[in-house]
């Protein structure tokens, strides 16, 4: 070998890595949905809900301000657009005061103060955070439930300004999951002002059957309640699922399920403040927008609560996972789903390898037959692209998907490419009568600037591929770049190397097998 020995060894360092990385393939190959079964979901986030969430909490902390400070209102509520506010009824003489509550609790607002009125709204580069932070949010709530749920390798990730793509191999219970996924459990304690009522008619008859801006009207859950009817309520809520620390699954006195709950330590001031205020008087807790229950509250209560309802064995384990993992910030639209069950991604797979397989035979057998010798040097170069691309794959944990397998059957192409384009450039040199040992590296050295083009435009679309597109493409543009990576390694590297240690085993060559 002499003076080419550290090819051997790179190459032979290269090949066993990969095969340490790639065994045993079915522990160390990720499998796609589309191979493994199971679910892929393209969510939508609707930040307004997180706009109107900031909005209220802002209401609440100027009405506990403005009474503090002793300024003069008559009430302050959110308009429909959720990025305005309004107080009304304010002393035009306490003005001064008015600014200085809104620089310290409201800065990210702009105020117009116009006689007894005052007009909040939130600074446009302030909306566009709190839309972003909501989709992050949402992401890594999204991931804490699923992670309640056990899934293996989940793929959860932002998808353009307000969407998530979420991909779930192997799961079992779709239905669960989605329901898991999408249900806001958006929990609210909320003051109850008058109810249950009939109707929505009867509840607003005292007010011209009109909604008050600073309350809302909102209807007990069908299944959940023992109560049905509607209910007036405060706007603002005292508690929101945020305060919550812990959820556990429990029974109550008749051995019904329930949820309790523990809160953080601002959340217990607040309750604690709440109920000592309120005793007496029913507190509505709502999830999802319906009231569940609207237990009077007895004593002060501090730091810990119950959520009751009809709830199922499952029903109340599924709520505790939501809750523990946090509520999520907006609502989800769910605007893209599929389903694959793992006997079709089991069919997948076998006919994907034997496309693979019958296409490696038949690019092998056309080698050997029409580049004889040389083309066993190939068929050599081609194994160990498949070795080297099993292995880089396991190393960067890369999905292999259907699409991906077509990638794989794509690079047999392309490596081949390379090796028929080297081997054509030394039968060019033979035949206008050069030495064998002339033509070899003159035909890699010919060959080298078109095999090096044509991959780098490949990979270059590959990339585009990869940034822009969704699950199976993105694995189908993975497996195309690194098995062009690889064959530029074994179609000019290995084969040159197979080459020059059939050269210097043989003093007189005259003749090259091609």
């Amino acid at each position: 070998m002499g003076k080419d020995t550290w090819k051997w060894i790179l190459t032979l360092i290269v090949v066993v890595g990969a095969i340490y990385l790639a065994y045993p393939p079915k522990e160390k190959i990720r499998l796609g949905l589309d191979l493994k079964g199971g679910m892929h979901l393209l969510l939508q986030v609707v930040t307004d809900d997180a706009i109107k969430m900031e909005s209220d909490h802002v209401v609440l902390r100027l009405q506990d301000l403005f009474k503090e400070k002793v300024i003069k209102f008559s009430r302050i509520f959110r308009e429909e657009d959720p990025k305005t506010i309004i107080i009304e009824g304010i002393d035009p003489s306490q003005e001064s005061l008015i600014k200085d509550a809104i620089d310290q609790f409201a800065n990210e607002w702009d105020s117009s103060i116009s006689g007894d009125r005052v007009r909040l709204t939130l600074k446009p580069n302030v909306a566009v955070y709190i839309r972003e932070m909501a989709v992050n949010q949402a992401i890594e709530t999204i991931r804490g439930r699923v992670d309640e749920l056990g899934v293996a390798e989940p793929v959860i990730q932002k998808h353009g300004a307000d969407r998530i793509l979420v991909q779930l191999p192997g799961v079992d219970n779709p239905e669960r999951v989605k329901r898991i996924i999408q249900n806001t459990a958006l929990l609210e304690l909320k003051l109850v002002v008058k109810g249950p009522a009939e109707s929505r008619e009867e509840l607003l008859k005292d007010y011209n059957g009109v909604e008050p801006p600073d309350m809302e009207v909102v209807k007990s859950d069908p299944v959940k309640s023992r109560v049905q009817g509607y209910y007036l309520v405060k706007k603002v809520a005292a508690i929101t699922g945020k305060d919550i620390r812990n959820a556990r699954v429990g029974k109550d006195e008749f051995n019904q399920p329930v949820v309790n709950f523990t809160l953080s330590n601002q959340g217990g001031k607040i309750f604690e403040k709440v109920t000592s205020e309120n005793i007496g008087k029913p507190l509505a807790i709502i999830l999802d927008g319906r009231v569940i229950s609207a237990p009077i509250i007895e004593a002060v209560i501090r730091d810990a609560g119950r959520i009751t309802g009809h709830f199922t064995p499952q029903e109340a384990e599924d709520l505790a996972i939501v809750l523990r993992s946090g509520a999520l910030p907006a609502g989800i639209k769910y605007l893209e789903e599929r389903t694959i069950g793992p006997s079709l991604g089991m069919d997948s797979i076998t006919k994907g390898l034997r496309a693979s397989v019958i296409s490696l035979i038949i690019v092998m057998a056309f080698m050997i037959f029409y580049y004889r010798l040389s083309g066993l040097n190939a068929v050599i170069a081609l194994i160990l692209n498949m070795i080297i691309l099993l292995g880089v794959m396991s190393y960067f944990k890369a999905t292999l998907t259907l699409p991906g397998i077509a990638g794989v059957v794509l690079t047999i192409g392309m490596a081949v490419d390379a090796n028929v384009l080297i081997f054509e450039r030394i039968r060019e040199n033979l035949r206008l009568g050069k030495s064998v040992r002339a033509s070899v590296p003159e035909g890699f050295r010919k060959a080298w600037v078109t095999i090096l083009d044509s991959n780098l435009t490949t990979i270059v679309a590959a990339i585009f591929l990869l940034q822009f597109g969704t699950g199976p493409v993105k694995g189908f543009a993975v497996t195309l770049i690194i098995g062009i990576v690889a064959s530029l390694f074994t179609a000019v590297f290995v084969s040159r190397m197979i080459f020059d240690f059939v050269l210097s085993s043989k003093k007189k060559l005259e003749k090259l097998s091609i």
